[in-house]
């Protein structure tokens, strides 16, 4: 039995070390801008360097998320956040395209292992009706991100530059590893019940029953989908301000901080709106929210002023934000906890595959249009409506398959 106060600092720590891994992804978006000139990037190299993380993000998902389910969670939250840590410094002494592209991959390999194994942990701790907000805690800290960073990377870039800027996260990385050492401890009975000894004895058997459920393969597809939207726009929108609207660095932080808010606020509110939802309208709840993304995208690159555009996307961070607690709400709330690490592994590779396919198909299609992004926002469009269905057909009735009916962890 774990208390309240342990569960909450043990989220507090989780939510402290998603918040450095969101440093340095979302930092990077404005870092690529200075990247770029110093080491003279097209707008294709810019995009393989952008998606390279997340091909090594996306990797890891599934062998993450396995190793949590079979050696235990915090081993891997360690592993994956002094990895990542070393990785992180490495940025900043990154010389070519080639190295650079390397660096990036690693850290993605790095940080794969932190959300599974995290949420992992949250399915462990908390009681099944607080799982989704423990989990919206956690992730709100990419909405703090999203409102930190803008301002932060131009006194940070414009200042000691990037170079010496990811060396400090890097280090601040070793700092976290050293507290969830000595601070997140989990009692041994709390890492397994029945189900989870019973998995233990046969892990090939956990991917086969997973995969053969409809509602897994929903999942994947719809993460896909609503990734590909929100780092298409994450790791691009600082490059098309600058060049196509004409915003300068530090006018770009300043007006990147209104999205952040709704972005915060999203991700906050939308667990607490989740867990009060009936059973069964999570699926309408999240089909409506990408209908109204996409006609928002529609709206930001049709917008006649930056005003217009900062306001269509403030507005869409808002929808985008409440789909991505949605879905890992769905895996905490439907699957028993001794399969949560896998879950949200297998599903959350469509996320990170679509983090490393977009940034990059959106550099081809700029130069293919030569500096026109109005065809990377139709594409945008498009997996905002097929995300719509992939929600909607999302059905949890096959769950039988792995014992849904163990007691919520105290």
């Amino acid at each position: 039995m774990i208390s309240k106060r342990t569960r909450n600092w043990i989220l507090a720590l989780l939510f402290l070390g998603w918040s450095l891994g969101n440093v340095d992804r979302y930092l990077m978006n404005f870092a690529v801008l200075s990247i770029t000139e110093d080491l003279h990037l097209s707008a294709s190299s810019t995009g393989l360097l952008l998606s390279s993380f997340f091909a090594g993000y996306a990797i890891m998902q599934m062998p993450g998320g396995w190793l949590a389910d079979r050696f235990g969670p915090r081993k891997v939250l360690l592993v994956a956040v002094i990895m990542w840590s070393i990785f992180t410094g490495l940025t900043g002494a990154a010389w070519s395209l080639a190295s650079m592209a390397i660096i990036r991959f690693l850290f993605g390999i790095g940080e794969g292992g932190f959300q599974p194994s995290a949420s992992k942990i949250i399915s462990l701790t908390f009681p099944k009706e607080e799982r989704a907000r423990a989990m919206s805690v956690m992730l709100s800290s990419s909405g703090i991100m999203t409102l930190i960073i803008p301002i932060a990377s131009a006194a940070l870039l414009t200042t000691i530059g990037w170079r010496t800027t990811f060396v400090i996260m890097g280090i601040s990385g070793v700092i976290i590893t050293v507290l969830y050492w000595y601070f997140i401890k989990l009692p041994k009975s709390n890492l397994g019940d029945h189900a989870t000894q019973t998995v233990a004895s046969n892990q090939k058997g956990i991917f086969r029953s997973l995969f053969k459920m409809p509602m897994i393969w929903s999942l994947v597809i719809a993460y896909f989908c609503i990734y590909a939207v929100n780092w298409g726009l994450a790791t691009w929108i600082p490059t098309y301000l600058v060049k196509t609207r004409g915003l300068d660095l530090i006018s770009l932080g300043w007006v990147q901080t209104i999205p952040g808010i709704t972005m915060l606020a999203g991700i906050f509110f939308g667990g607490y709106i989740i867990d009060k939802l009936p059973a069964g309208r999570e699926r309408l709840a999240g089909g409506l929210s990408c209908a109204v993304i996409g006609i928002l995208l529609y709206l930001m690159f049709t917008a006649t002023s930056v005003t217009s555009f900062i306001t269509y996307q403030t507005i869409v961070n808002l929808f985008i934000a409440f789909v991505i607690i949605l879905l890992p709400a769905i895996i905490l709330k439907q699957l028993p906890s001794s399969v949560t690490g896998t879950a949200m592994g297998i599903a959350n590779t469509g996320g990170q595959l679509a983090g490393f396919i977009t940034p990059m198909a959106i550099g081809f299609i700029v130069d293919a249009f030569h500096g026109s992004f109005n065809a990377a926002f139709w594409m945008l469009i498009v997996f905002a409506i097929i995300c719509i269905g992939a929600i909607l057909s999302i059905n949890g009735k096959k769950a039988d398959l792995l014992q849904p009916n163990e007691e919520a962890t105290a």
